[in-house]
């Protein structure tokens, strides 16, 4: 199969877990919203920063090295040590946090959630994130294989069994917030146990210390900076914790988890060019910067259509998914997905100097954005109060985002089309900052919906103008998505 029809194929394949993942959970919003209260939400985001926290330092960055070393070892046996070594590492480490988490879950929960009482929750939050993480390994494996379709079809079967789990002890059993750990984390379980089975039946079980060392030297050094970039993202409800309410963590909360469908889907679309980004960065570095620039234009564009679309009709979506004490949580949706657009360039950021092994310089870069997060959001949140957290969000992740770019660049230099990208972003950043201003104004609601349709229609006529929307390309998607005999090109890029 051609490159250039694969991929797209990929893109498809990979787009139906983000629906799954991004929209089953939203969907369901209705059905929590009215069960729990905003303060339940703001303890179970408060735990979450424990379990984030933690399972980052625990995994040691060893995410990121195993990826990347993935392409260096091609023989199926190293490829097998290399796997099964990374794996052993990060359990002996997971085994231990998860004893020490059981047995200090009171005082733990007391110093992130205020109480004590919430330590079964900590617990079980902590759990289910640890295995989720754990099993992200043999999704990479899947991804970097080019595996589309077994990557969705584990990923997409444990967002249905965390659901329907989560459901039957929130709704039948009225477990309250904890009901939403025990269904994520059985379900990360089950999953985790056929993903084991499958990975021993095919690739021997076989260690070797020195292709764990090489990823380690990768990885270590991330360590720091995957804990310090943890607590940035978790730092603003942290901070809203102390100085306003828990209701006020759980409005943030439930504003990042809706604005959160533009990450997953960046993420997703991440999947399909980071392996080919990679594979041009070893195949010939010398030329492969202007190649990358060229072939990721269309990726940047079509994640900044999602982006857009949840940032302009965040209004409709909070009303239509929860109860009226979230309400206010519409604008600071818009300005979480304007932050989220921006991060298209933190994950090439991070590609770029893990390919060049500057792994200490992503950890540094990580606590600058600590240190002008602190700065930015305290006070912003003093005197704005929720809404003063989103734009603290978005400024410092301008901030630090505008510096790693600079140094990212440094090291691996890719030729961006930078024409394309600031028209992209110049209508991105406008169209959002002019509904935010009709949300904030007495504007009637038709001429609001208007003018936000008028957004994406000009949107779209910049992709056509940009040959990126182009009849071709369109039938190309379509003929694809309905398992027609697709037109093949001649070109080494897509769209």
């Amino acid at each position: 199969m051609k490159n250039t029809e694969k991929q797209i194929k990929n893109i498809l394949i990979y787009i139906l877990p983000y629906i799954v993942t991004g929209f089953l959970p939203i969907i369901t919003l209705p059905i929590f919203t009215r069960v729990l209260t905003v303060s339940d939400y703001g303890v179970y985001a408060l735990a979450s920063i424990y379990a984030i926290l933690l399972s980052g330092i625990v995994n040691f960055g060893l995410t990121a090295g195993y990826e990347r070393n993935f392409f260096q070892y091609k023989d199926k046996d190293k490829s097998s040590e290399l796997l099964y070594s990374t794996l052993a590492f990060v359990l002996a480490a997971f085994l231990i946090a998860i004893a020490v988490t059981y047995i200090f879950k009171k005082p733990i929960a007391r110093a992130f959630t205020g109480s004590a009482n919430h330590s079964s929750l900590l617990f079980w939050v902590f759990l289910s994130t640890v295995t989720m993480s754990f099993k992200q390994y043999y999704l990479i494996y899947f991804k970097n294989t080019e595996k589309a379709k077994d990557f969705v079809v584990y990923t997409l079967d444990e967002t249905l069994i965390g659901v329907v789990l989560s459901l039957f002890f929130v709704v039948y059993l009225k477990s309250g917030i904890i009901g939403l750990a025990w269904g994520q984390g059985l379900a990360s379980i089950i999953i985790l146990y056929f993903l084991i089975a499958r990975f021993l039946k095919v690739m021997p079980l076989t260690f070797g210390w020195e292709v764990l060392r090489d990823s380690l030297k990768i990885s270590l050094p991330l360590t720091p900076r995957i804990f310090m970039g943890a607590v940035s993202t978790q730092l603003n409800k942290y901070i809203l914790n102390l100085l306003n309410t828990v209701g006020g963590v759980g409005v943030f909360s439930i504003a990042q988890k809706i604005a959160n469908i533009t990450f997953i889907f960046i993420t997703s679309i991440q999947n399909v060019f980071n392996p080919h980004v990679y594979k041009k960065m070893f195949s010939s570095e010398s030329s492969a910067g202007r190649e990358i620039g060229q072939y990721l234009t269309p990726f940047v564009y079509l994640s900044i259509f999602v982006c857009l679309l949840v940032s302009l009709f965040a209004e409709e979506a909070v009303r239509l998914l929860t109860g009226p004490s979230f309400h206010s949580a519409a604008p600071l949706v818009s300005i979480l997905a304007m932050y989220y657009g921006f991060l298209f360039f933190g994950k090439i950021n991070g590609t770029q100097l893990i390919f060049k092994k500057k792994t200490f310089i992503t950890s540094m870069l990580t606590l600058m954005d600590i240190g002008v997060g602190v700065a930015i959001s305290i006070p912003f949140i003093m005197k704005f109060k929720v809404i003063g957290a989103a734009w603290a969000t978005l400024f410092g992740g301008l901030v630090t985002g505008s510096l790693a770019f600079i140094i990212s660049q440094h090291y691996f230099h890719i030729f961006w089309e930078v024409k394309k990208i600031i028209a992209i972003y110049g209508v991105f950043c406008v169209s959002s900052l002019l509904v935010l201003f009709i949300m904030s104004g007495s504007a009637g609601y038709p001429l609001c919906f208007v003018l936000k349709l008028l957004c994406v229609l000009v949107y779209m006529l910049l992709g056509i103008r940009l040959r990126i929307l182009t009849g071709q390309n369109l039938k190309l998607l379509w003929d694809i998505a309905t398992l027609k005999k697709a037109t093949l090109w001649e070109t080494g890029r897509w769209f």
